[in-house]
């Protein structure tokens, strides 16, 4: 059987995105890694930071590779993300990802080589903050003061902008599951305990990084999604 993919380019400016400067580049890229004659399912363009997190096109791309069974294709690595736990996130995500300029990484063996990826980018970012520690450490051993009160209590603005913060990420993460749950619901999982047990099969990361799905955690999604689309309207 013909080997599948979905490619997925994704530029940082909306200059980019319409002049197709980066995209072409990329798409060339992509071609050359694959050759001629492969089956291209599908091709997704991303107008986005490769800082941020939420990335509807990619979420569109991964949910069109699960379906079909396909790898995902990308012209380079750090068109993808830069992020440690965003490439964390991803190889949870059961599927498998083929970068244009690492040809080696495919496979078992190249999942493998991506996990190292990430966990060296997670040993350089623990070692920043143990070095920050210690230096702290040593301030306060010499009697330099560091901050304020440690028993001071957070104040009712402070733990309100916390919970402002919490719901705002729930709400990111509602909507990047959005488009998924409706592929889900449009192929016969109805009920919130169906859908759950789609997500879990897919291995979609819940909020806290874990890969098993409860109807409780869908319908929470499922009526922030409902608030959304009230607060819309009612404007």
């Amino acid at each position: 059987m013909l080997e599948r993919f979905v490619a997925y380019y994704r530029v940082s400016t909306r200059a980019q995105g319409t002049s197709g400067l980066g995209i072409e580049a990329q798409k060339d890229a992509v071609l050359k890694y694959l050759g001629a004659g492969t089956n291209v399912l599908a091709e997704f363009i991303e107008v986005e930071s490769g800082r941020r997190s939420d990335r509807p096109a990619l979420e569109r791309a991964l949910a069109a590779a699960r379906v079909h069974r396909a790898a995902l294709v990308v012209a380079k690595v750090d068109r993808l993300t830069r992020s440690v736990a965003f490439l964390s996130r991803l190889l949870e995500a059961g599927v498998d990802v083929r970068f244009a300029d690492l040809p080696a990484i495919v496979g078992p063996t190249g999942r493998f080589m991506l996990q190292q990826m990430a966990a060296v980018a997670e040993l350089e970012a623990g070692l920043i903050s143990s070095r920050t520690k210690a230096a702290l450490a040593a301030a306060k051993a010499r009697g330099q003061k560091l901050g304020g009160d440690k028993g001071a209590r957070l104040s009712s603005d402070a733990k309100a902008a916390g919970r402002a913060a919490q719901s705002r990420q729930a709400m990111l993460r509602a909507l990047d599951l959005a488009p998924l749950l409706s592929e889900l619901e449009r192929d016969g999982n109805r009920t919130a305990k169906e859908l759950a047990n789609a997500l879990t099969s897919l291995r979609i990361p819940t909020a806290r990084g874990r890969t098993e799905w409860s109807d409780v955690q869908v319908m929470r999604i499922k009526r922030r999604l409902v608030g959304q689309v009230s607060n819309k309207l009612s404007q």
